[in-house]
């Protein structure tokens, strides 16, 4: 609940004039003239993917937090990382340090190899690292490939690191799916929950106060073919749960794609943005991230990291379609792996547009120079040396400002006294504009009373006006004062009865025209344990100096950065344009009798048997139990030519299937073991029960070239939207000069106005494709294609993955 009310100005005002200053033990004196910013509204550097290139040669399901250092630190799986140095193992939950989110370097492991806790089972690999701040500790969980998930903590982000054993046993967790792929979230009231699952299944469950055991009910939040690696935040009074699904770990045959639901409680339910429930038993939209063609696949288990901007950022793994696979390497924990891929460290921008995340406003992961995270300050101060000269104090005459230092952050700044009246340590180099300033806080002694926060102060003929964010452990509050003109204004926010106000937290305060929003964290991954919005009278839209404050107990402040604030995207990149029908290659299938016989176009593929009838202005043709995969080649393929140039091929389709592997759909076609398939298929759900998923699966298969000699495999598919009784399946065509390649993308609707465009698949161009449907595997189930039509390619739009109408 937000509470407003207006108050006698109490604030003494903030003078940052040119003789103040600092006082301190052996500190510089301040500069007698104010230095304005000079940083530009956005990052000048520039990064490509993978951000872990040169560095290590995998990092897969990465994690990212800031730590209390000021640096940046990823956790990964368990991976053969530096297999290109001639190592020929793995390590176990490597991690890496970075100070900007793109130069990164490699600090050690978790655990040493043969140094992991002794009741790990034989062979158990450690995987999907989750990283944690929680009272002043950093909570590690990881999964075993033995199922269950264990705790690691320590004072460090590198450790040394503390066993707390299972928090999730490996079975009876109350999730009937794979106890694996977790990931902690910390409500606004304090509560910790846990998500996991995988192969199917994601469920939540409610943790003790410190995070180490499950508590209350678990609940199930998503069923989803092979979905797993839930990563909750959130924003504007919504929860979003990432998830990946599909097939993971193929190398370039990998379909993994981020996608995303919402809800207004962690516990759900979460829905897509199509209003599909996360529960329901078909595939799903909410695209954040899919493979675009431009040779990355498998795009997945994200994490979201936030620069000092206010940007957000995807952090995931991808496969490189050029260097997809690792020889057989050792297992860290015994055994030889003989399929394992590369799966290296991703950044991209996250943008939120209409409520909704999608990577680069859907133009999916990047391949080239792009615009860096914001990570340093264009005004502030870490204290690593002490405190700057351009820094003098203000408010309260009793303040005592000094530098200090941390075992777990370094230099800080600490306020020695607990004075009655606002004390500021201010840094008279102006940020104007829309702004973020962040830092980390806390007090320094124990009681009842005292406030540590963050201050945005005025100067010259604005001395006095101010906007000032509290964390007050008095009123258990959040709190904005906001003085212009003599009176001031007051906003605040609880904090969670369990908020430790000696322990660090993250304040963040972004002005954004007229309105300040303020929230805090322990760990800055969008988990706010409070956040209060103020609108600024017209003398406290220009405050433009940056400081730390304190009032009534010593506080200790470190890591303080303003920035100009990073200006969101609106929208989406197009999707594909449709230009003029190609009548020659389509069909309206109004005729009688065989589809081969009333248009000749059509010719068959082993199907001059089967029940393919036309009637009632279908094409009606049942499943009958053939196949179409590596040596498995009885599916009969009904084919036509496709036109020169780029298009789109769609089709309609009314599908009645309700057993395993059922399937019936779109198909670009050069050979038995070279084609793209857009199908609407029946798969069984793993955790049993006779229930079964519909899906749009998107598949392919070729030669595995890393394979020797090079086979044709069939095992990473790609899901779009829901599949319906009646389903729209589209493929859009782009002959790729540059590298050679097909490049087809899916798409698939419910209603043929709205639609899902989901990832893309690229297939060295050899033959030309024929145009074709399917129907296959197990038999009974009724297909009928209401047409087939296909289009000129207008414009490719993104030509990429995650757009939707």
């Amino acid at each position: 609940m937000r509470v407003h009310r207006t108050v006698p100005a109490v604030v003494a005002a903030v003078t940052v004039a040119a003789a103040a200053t600092v006082t301190t033990a052996g500190s510089a004196e301040p500069t007698t003239a104010s230095e304005p910013a000079t940083a530009a509204a956005e990052s000048t550097r520039s990064y490509t993917n993978p951000v872990t290139e040169g560095v290590v040669d995998t990092f897969p399901d990465p994690t990212m937090i800031r730590g209390k250092d000021g640096a940046w630190y990823a956790y990964g799986t368990t991976n053969p990382i530096f297999n290109s140095a001639g190592e020929t193992g793995e390590h176990i939950l490597p991690v890496l340090r970075s100070e900007d989110m793109t130069s990164w370097e490699y600090t050690g492991d978790v655990y040493a190899a043969g140094e992991q806790p002794d009741w790990w089972p034989t062979n158990a690999r450690a995987w999907a690292p989750d990283i944690r701040y929680i009272d002043e500790t950093y909570y590690l969980t990881y999964s075993l490939s033995s199922g269950g998930v264990a705790l690691a903590t320590s004072a460090s982000p590198t450790g040394p690191w503390e066993d707390h054993g299972l928090i999730i046993p490996a079975g009876g967790s109350g999730c009937p799916t794979g106890n694996i792929d977790q990931a902690l979230f910390t409500d606004s009231d304090g509560t910790h929950y846990v998500y996991w699952g995988s192969y199917d299944l994601i469920c939540v469950s409610a943790m003790n106060e410190d995070a180490t055991a499950l508590v209350g009910p678990v609940t199930q939040v998503a069923k989803g073919r092979r979905a797993e690696g839930a990563f909750v935040v959130e924003r504007d009074g919504y929860y979003y749960m990432f998830y990946s699904d599909a097939g993971c770990c193929q190398g370039a045959f990998s379909g993994y794609t981020v996608k995303v639901g919402r809800a207004e409680d962690p516990r759900g339910p979460f829905v897509t943005r199509q209003g599909v429930d996360l529960m329901e038993p078909t595939s799903k939209g909410s695209i954040v991230a899919a493979a675009n063609g431009n040779g990355w696949v498998g795009p997945g288990h994200s994490a979201i990291q936030t620069d000092l901007a206010g940007q957000d950022w995807l952090v995931y793994h991808a496969i490189s379609a050029d260097d997809p696979d690792f020889p057989p390497v050792d297992g860290a924990t015994g055994g030889r792996l003989a399929s394992l891929s590369k799966r290296p460290m991703m950044i991209d921008r996250l943008e939120w547009i209409d409520g909704w995340p999608v990577v680069r406003g859907g133009a999916g992961p990047s391949n080239g120079p792009q615009q860096a995270p914001v990570t340093t300050a264009a005004v502030g101060s870490a204290f690593d040396e002490g405190l700057p000269a351009r820094w003098g104090s203000a408010g309260s005459a009793d303040a005592r400002w000094a530098a200090g230092s941390r075992p777990d952050a370094g230099g800080v700044a600490v306020q020695t006294a607990a004075p009655a009246e606002p004390a500021y340590l201010v840094d008279r180099r102006p940020v104007r504009g829309d702004v973020r300033v962040e830092g980390d806080v806390k007090l320094a002694a124990g009681g009842s009373s005292g406030a540590s926060g963050l201050v945005l102060a005025g100067a010259g003929d604005r001395a006095g006006d101010e906007v000032v964010t509290w964390v007050d452990r008095a009123k258990q509050a959040l709190v904005i004062t906001v003085t212009a003109d003599g009176e001031t204004f007051e906003y605040e926010t609880p904090l969670p009865d369990t908020f430790d106000y000696q322990s660090w937290h993250t304040l963040a305060i972004e002005r954004r025209g007229s309105t300040v929003t303020a929230e805090v964290s322990a760990d800055r991954l969008r988990d706010p344990l409070g956040r209060v919005s103020a609108e600024l009278p017209a003398g406290a839209r220009h405050v433009d100096r940056v400081g730390v404050a304190s009032v009534g107990a010593p506080a200790v402040a470190d890591n303080v950065s303003a920035v100009p604030l990073h200006e969101p995207v609106s929208e989406r990149v197009p999707e594909p344009v449709l230009g003029e029908q190609l009548d020659e290659y389509s069909d309206e299938f109004d005729g009688t009798g065989r589809p081969e016989t009333a248009d000749p176009a059509w010719s068959w593929l082993r199907g001059e048997g089967s029940d393919a009838t036309l009637g009632g202005g279908a094409l009606n043709w049942s499943t009958d139990g053939t196949e179409l995969w590596r040596g498995s080649n009885t599916a009969p393929v009904l084919l036509r030519d496709t036109p020169q140039g780029d298009f789109v091929v769609e089709t309609k389709l009314e599908f009645d299937g309700d057993r395993p592997a059922q399937q019936a759909g779109l198909v670009l076609y050069e050979n038995d073991d070279r084609y793209l398939k857009l199908t609407h298929t029946v798969l069984g759900m793993r955790f049993g029960g006779g229930d079964v998923f519909h899906l749009t699966e998107f598949m392919k298969e070729a030669e595995r070239p890393t394979t020797t000699p090079p086979i044709d495999v069939f095992t990473g598919p790609m899901f779009g939207g829901p599949a319906a009784d009646t389903t729209w399946l589209r493929l859009a065509y782009v002959y790729d000069e540059a590298n050679d390649e097909h490049d087809v993308r899916m798409a698939s609707s419910t209603d043929g106005e709205h639609w899902t465009w989901g990832g893309a698949w690229s297939l060295p161009a050899r033959d030309p494709l024929r145009i074709g449907l399917i129907t296959m595997n197990a038999p009974g189930a009724a297909a009928q294609f209401d047409y087939v039509r296909t289009y000129d390619l207008a414009a490719t739009g993104a030509a990429v993955a995650g757009s939707e109408g």
